[in-house]
């Protein structure tokens, strides 16, 4: 009599590539997930930094900008904390955008921060141009 069907050792193989294979697909969702989010958190920094040239141009200082920040999308917000560094100057001033660890454990990058003059800085491992 001829046998038909899988072996449990052909079935366990199966099992565990898949596993395999979903790990891998799994951890570079993840890694895609965290970079589209800190290119969100990027590009709210620069519009507040748009909003600061603005202010500036009007009142000729950095001075108490702080009031014209303003809120990013709720979808930044959940998975950044962005607002100034100390208080700004009449000719500088420096914005962060911190990682909120629960939601945006973001290692690589860490802390995108942005100054009057244009420079990009990270806290993490990562070299700014890979962050920003």
């Amino acid at each position: 009599m001829k046998q038909q069907g899988f072996s449990l050792l052909e079935l366990m193989i199966v099992v565990a590539i898949t596993a395999i294979l979903a790990t891998v697909a799994y951890a570079s969702y993840r890694d895609q997930v965290i970079k589209s989010r800190r290119s969100a958190g990027a590009a709210c920094l620069q519009e507040r930094a748009q909003f600061l040239e603005r202010y500036y141009t009007t009142n000729l200082t950095y001075e108490n900008g702080e009031d014209v920040l303003g809120e990013c999308d709720a979808d930044v917000q959940r998975f950044y904390d962005i607002g100034p560094v100390g208080t700004f100057g009449a000719k500088d001033y420096t914005i962060e955008a911190v990682p909120v660890e629960e939601t945006q454990p973001d290692t690589k990058c860490g802390t995108l921060t942005l100054n009057s003059r244009g420079q990009k800085s990270v806290s993490g491992t990562a070299s700014v141009a890979e962050c920003w």
